[in-house]
């Protein structure tokens, strides 16, 4: 396997004493997890935070190995994650994907989609212009994995200007998310780490009228 791609940075792990195990979503393949030798160093910390666009150039030997990853940063968010709000929807976004598609599966909607909601985090002058394009990225996943087609499964997507609406409607995709992409998974704590991403989130988005 040999693959060159923009990417987003969707997980970082510490493996061993000095790499790290990171989830790249890419148009064209979809997730793929790779080895980046070197992740945990002063020089590629930062580019490997979840959230940055990356140009990555990734390698595998053989089809049982775990493939090997060189990366250059495109795009920094860093900056962002010093802030609770920001930070905690870049996590959630990026934890949720990474959690829920398959490897080496492409999702080009998704893969368009994301950047520019992370973009949006980043810049829009308050939360009230990006989340409403979480609950529409979130309703986009669902559908990409085969949920939320049925009549009531969708629910009407506001925008930010009626806020105690805005956050039930939230809450309502929040337990569709819950039962469609992690009712019958046998590891219940990773299931918490997930979802607890998307409540600490909710916490935050409520802080903003006090509801």
């Amino acid at each position: 396997m040999h693959i060159r791609a923009t990417a987003i940075v969707c997980s970082a792990r510490s493996h061993g004493e000095t790499g790290v195990v990171v989830r790249l979503l890419t148009a064209d393949h979809g997730l793929v997890g790779a080895y980046v030798p070197g992740g945990r160093g002063r020089l590629l910390r930062p580019v490997l935070i979840p959230g940055n666009g990356v140009e990555a150039e990734i390698r595998a030997r053989g089809p049982g190995q775990m493939p090997s990853a060189r990366v250059e940063l495109v795009v920094s968010r860093g900056q962002w994650m010093s802030e609770p709000l920001p930070a905690s929807a870049i996590g959630w976004v990026t934890t949720l994907t990474a959690a829920t598609l398959p490897d080496m599966h492409a999702y080009p909607a998704l893969a368009e989609a994301l950047s520019p909601l992370l973009d949006a985090v980043c810049h829009a002058p308050s939360a009230r212009g990006w989340a409403p394009l979480v609950l529409a990225y979130e309703v986009l996943l669902l559908r990409e994995l085969g949920y939320g087609r049925r009549s009531g499964e969708r629910p009407a997507l506001p925008d930010g200007a009626d806020w105690p609406v805005f956050l039930a409607v939230f809450d309502r995709m929040g337990q569709a998310l819950a039962r469609h992409l992690f009712g019958d998974w046998p590891l219940a704590d990773r299931r918490g780490d997930v979802m607890g991403a998307r409540e600490r989130l909710r916490e935050l988005l409520a802080r903003i009228d006090g509801n």
